[in-house]
């Protein structure tokens, strides 16, 4: 068995006294794992770092196996990431989303998404928005995904405001009102009609992060035990005390 693609590297541990275990993300086929062997040499660490773009050929007897990678590289970006706390932050969240994806099963969406954010992990403006975006596209590949169109109680897509933390479902402004301190806030550049590049505030910023961590916690994480990575608790601090 062999098969070559193009892989973002998301992670990385140790096999035995010189061998690594590669975790990448390809398009055509999802997460996967194999072994480097002399992965853990000087020049190999230095390519296998998370956020770096690979080519990587892996081989195996039968499909079920583990494998081996032979790895070349790409795009080499983990040098400038670690230049910033604000990157690595966004960095390693982002690879701790990307690991909750069954194995060998492809999301190219995902995967295009993931690779557009690694050039603009220290970026202040495009960087939180895109990340929003990518935790509602996760939930959306996972099952989870939230219906943001219309409103829940009169159909109608204009002056969408709320979002019920039952259902998922977008409510609109008046409909919602009433229930302003039982709903979440749906960000205005989530709204369709508002979809474009202009400024977004802080606050609309810290809305969207509120809205995708309610529907992560419950609908991904609980379940399988786990908590929010850390990473991402560290990201938002660092990103909003800029903003202070």
């Amino acid at each position: 068995m062999e098969w070559r693609d193009e892989g973002l590297v998301i992670g990385v541990r140790k096999y035995g006294e010189t061998s690594a275990i590669l975790e990448i993300l390809t398009p055509e086929r999802g997460r996967h794992i194999g072994v480097v062997l002399g992965g853990r040499s000087r020049r190999m660490r230095s390519l296998l770092q998370p956020g770096n773009g690979v080519i990587a050929t892996w081989r195996a007897r039968l499909d079920e196996h583990i494998g081996t990678f032979a790895v070349e590289p790409l795009r080499m970006r983990a040098g400038r990431i670690m230049e910033s706390a604000l990157a690595l932050h966004a960095l390693n969240h982002l690879c701790a989303l990307v690991r909750l994806l069954p194995e060998r099963d492809p999301h190219p969406d995902l995967h295009r998404r993931f690779g557009a954010m690694l050039d603009l992990l220290d970026d202040r403006q495009a960087l939180p928005r895109l990340m929003v975006r990518f935790e509602l596209a996760l939930l959306t590949d996972l099952g989870f995904g939230l219906d943001l169109e219309s409103c829940a109680a009169t159909g109608t897509r204009t002056d969408l405001a709320f979002v019920s933390p039952r259902t998922g479902r977008a409510i609109g402004r008046a409909a919602g009102e009433p229930y302003r301190n039982r709903v979440l806030i749906l960000p205005g550049f989530l709204h369709l009609e508002q979809n474009s590049g202009q400024d977004i505030s802080p606050e609309d910023l810290r809305a969207g992060f509120r809205l995708t961590q309610h529907f992560l916690e419950r609908d991904i994480f609980a379940p399988r035990g786990l908590t929010l990575p850390d990473a991402r608790q560290a990201y938002l601090a660092a990103l909003f005390s800029a903003e202070a």
